[in-house]
Parts: C-alpha cells; sequence; structure tokens
C-alpha cells in the first residue's frame, strides 16, 4: 500500500543522511597563508586522494564517499579543459566550476532517492590573498564563498572552532600547516598527527603555469619541525625577557603551553 511522505520530510531525511555519512568521514581543512592557499587532509592513504588539482590555478578538496566525490572531481576536470581550450584558459575559474557542481549537486538531492554524501571545495589562488577564491558546496548544491580558512569532514564544529582561536592572516606556510595540523587534532585530544598521516597540497602564486603542488611526507615533516621550533624559540626569547624582571620582584613564572 503507497504511503505519503510530505516534501519537507522528505528533504529533512535525505539532509540527514548526507549529514551523518560526510561526518563519518575523516576531515579536511583549506586556508590561506601568505603566498597562496593550503589544503590538509587527514588522509593516510597515499593513492586514495582527497585533495587534487583541477586546472592551472583551481584545486579541488572533498570529505565523504570517495567514489562520489572521485566522479565530481573527473567531472570538473573535463568541464574545465574543455572550456580553456574552446575558449580561453583564463575563462576557467574557481566561480565557473563551483556553479556547475552546485547545480549538478542540487539536482542529484532533488531527483534521486539518495544524495550524495559529499562536501567539497573549488579554490583558485589570485595575484594576492584579496583575489583567492575559496567555494564551499554542499550535499544539496548550496555554495558559501568562504575567507580564511575552511573545516569539513568528522567533527567540523571542533576543527573550525580551533581554526578560528589559531588562525591569522599572512602566516608563513609552516605556521599555516601548524595551524591546520592543531584544529585536526582538537577532534581527539588524545590523537597526533604524522606526517605520513597527512595529505598536503598547495595553491602557491609564486610558481608559473601549473601552481598546484603536493608536499611529500619528508616536507611536511620539515614545516612542522620549523613551526614547531619557531614557537619554543619565541618562547625561550620571552622567558628571557621576563626573568630578570620576576627575580627583581622574587617571583617565578611557568611557561605557558
Amino acid at each position: 500500500m503507497p504511503f505519503y511522505v510530505s516534501p519537507e520530510q522528505q528533504m529533512k531525511d535525505k539532509a540527514d543522511y548526507a549529514r551523518k555519512g560526510i561526518a563519518r568521514g575523516r576531515s579536511v581543512v583549506v586556508l590561506q597563508y601568505d603566498d597562496g592557499i593550503l589544503f590538509v587532509a587527514d588522509n593516510p592513504s597515499r593513492a586514495l586522494h582527497k585533495i587534487s588539482e583541477i586546472y592551472d590555478r583551481i584545486a579541488f578538496a572533498a570529505v565523504g564517499k570517495y567514489n562520489e566525490f572521485e566522479n565530481l572531481r573527473l567531472g570538473g576536470v573535463r568541464y574545465a579543459d574543455i572550456n580553456g581550450y574552446q575558449y580561453d584558459r583564463r575563462d576557467v575559474t574557481a566561480r565557473g566550476l563551483a556553479n556547475v557542481y552546485a547545480q549538478s549537486l542540487g539536482t542529484i538531492f532533488t531527483e534521486t532517492n539518495k544524495p550524495y554524501e559529499v562536501e567539497l571545495v573549488v579554490a583558485e589562488v589570485g595575484d594576492d590573498a584579496e583575489t583567492d577564491q575559496i567555494y564551499r558546496l554542499t550535499f544539496d548544491g548550496s555554495v558559501a564563498d568562504e575567507h580564511g580558512y575552511v573545516a569539513m569532514g568528522g567533527q567540523a564544529e571542533a576543527v573550525a572552532q580551533s581554526l578560528k582561536d589559531g588562525y591569522r592572516e599572512g602566516s608563513s606556510l609552516a605556521a599555516a600547516l601548524r595551524t591546520a595540523v592543531r584544529a585536526l587534532e582538537a577532534q581527539d585530544s588524545e590523537r597526533r598527527l604524522e606526517a605520513t598521516s597527512l595529505e598536503v597540497a598547495v595553491l602557491d602564486r609564486n610558481r608559473e603555469h601549473r601552481l598546484f603542488k603536493r608536499l611529500a611526507a619528508a616536507r611536511i615533516g620539515d614545516l612542522l619541525s620549523a613551526a614547531d621550533g619557531g614557537a619554543s624559540g619565541s618562547g625561550d626569547a620571552a622567558d628571557a625577557a621576563d626573568g630578570p624582571a620576576s627575580a627583581a620582584n622574587g617571583e617565578s613564572e611557568g611557561a605557558e603551553d
């Protein structure tokens, strides 16, 4: 016997289903740094990428079901290649790609029984930080123009809160990477992410032609060590500066974590 489900309830059920699937995935963080845009994923796999190049200045990051966001990635690459060939490479933009993804995800969400369990970021690096573009797309085709940083998947609220507390505009690559890793670790206070457990890539505005670059585990480890060393050095300098005054007052203070 057929039964009736209101459109509102049907959309709510689909949205809840998609959100649960996305939350089961591991998080991805995208944030701006002084020379471009940084992508960091909690992803130990060397073959199944969550972060990919789409075109010269455009990259893609995703969380959720791999087969679904991989289909979207391939469609984006085809869109970029065809438009760049037919018109001009400068006509391929993150905004245009985000619109295509929004239409596809919106159609899938409303016209099929099962929505895609994915969340995407499409980013384009500009000539300076003011012209960088970061678009976040959700499972229902909604698009948001983001600035500074984005967190997706897993316990996204905890990750986003950590980014809000730690993010600084104009950070170096090492400092931005350390901020991203701390944000990913905020989901579990006992977990520490090693370089081999991270997938990291950048859109570097100082490169020529293709601005996308993946970072090897060794490079990731060097950047994290440099960030930790810089923070430690700053703390040592502050302790040295405070030492005489503390001694004069007969007080001693412990270094903050």
